[in-house]
């Protein structure tokens, strides 16, 4: 059984973002700009929005926060979004979600320009990840599939995958990468009856449904590999996924730990994006 620790593919990437950073300043050439917007003092998302700042300075990115009053209009909000998007100089724009409740965060998404959306959560690439076109696609799905990766996934020609789950964010764009590479995809969710005599026959099983330890051996094909998408706190503070990990390590071939599994692919795969989208500005 081998533990794909995303903490160490991560640092791996982050250190190659960095490598060609510092080739473009060895060049002359500006640096990756990542703008996020951050409205109100949500704790958990301040602490997202830290996380964030901290891993575009590591790889010698410039990260912008744009801190907003949590009552700001919806008006307001959108002129900031405006303002970003007719900067040249920033690469990447990201709407820290959630927003406060008075505010419609589908609006914001969509006033991002497609070009800066490094969330991939724009309708324009959600649809060219659904037409196979080029686009940025949502960070978490494109973590999962870098790890999958790493372990020899590569083509999934043959193999059954079952995606637990069916939000934007994970379950539906993680279902089109894994067709994307040859795939026979499932997605089960809350009200798939029985669900575990499908998630059962699963090569590839991606646990993306929100329920602490949910997933027990008897879900699980032998000899499958597992993703766990899901961070869970239990009541001794500790942090958990929706695989029940140790019920199921014996039965796998290959696993994602929570925590140091998906969470740090997830910021990696920003830097990723906004890398991406710098390089596509900048050829113009």
């Amino acid at each position: 059984m081998e533990i794909i620790w995303g903490n160490e593919l991560s640092k791996k990437i982050k250190s190659e973002i960095k490598t060609e950073v510092e080739q473009y300043k060895a060049q002359g050439k500006r640096v990756p700009i990542l703008s996020v917007i951050l409205v109100g003092d949500n704790p958990a998302s301040q602490s997202y929005v830290r996380s964030k700042a901290k891993a575009c300075y590591a790889v010698g990115m410039e990260n912008r926060t744009i801190h907003l009053d949590a009552n700001i209009t919806q008006e307001k909000l959108q002129e900031v979004i405006a303002g970003q998007n007719a900067d040249p100089a920033v690469d990447g724009i990201l709407v820290q979600l959630p927003l406060p409740k008075h505010l419609d965060a589908d609006q914001a998404i969509d006033a991002i320009d497609p070009s800066k959306d490094v969330d991939g959560l724009h309708p324009v690439n959600a649809g060219c990840l659904l037409t196979g076109r080029k686009g940025f696609v949502p960070c978490t799905p494109k973590g999962i599939m870098a790890m999958l990766e790493s372990v020899g996934l590569d083509d999934l020609s043959g193999k059954r995958a079952v995606v637990c789950g069916r939000s934007n964010l994970v379950g539906k764009p993680v279902a089109l990468l894994l067709q994307n590479k040859n795939a026979t995809v499932t997605i089960v969710h809350s009200r798939t009856p029985e669900i575990e005599s499908i998630t059962s026959q699963a090569d590839i099983l991606i646990a993306a449904i929100g329920r602490p330890k949910m997933i027990k051996a008897n879900w699980i094909k032998k000899g499958a590999v597992v993703i766990d998408v899901g961070i869970n706190r239990m009541e001794n503070g500790k942090l958990c996924g929706d695989v029940d990990f140790d019920d199921v390590k014996d039965k796998v071939t290959a696993i994602s730990p929570v925590p140091k599994g998906v969470g740090p692919m997830t910021v990696c795969m920003l830097l990723s994006n906004t890398l991406e989208a710098y390089q596509l500005h900048e050829r113009g």
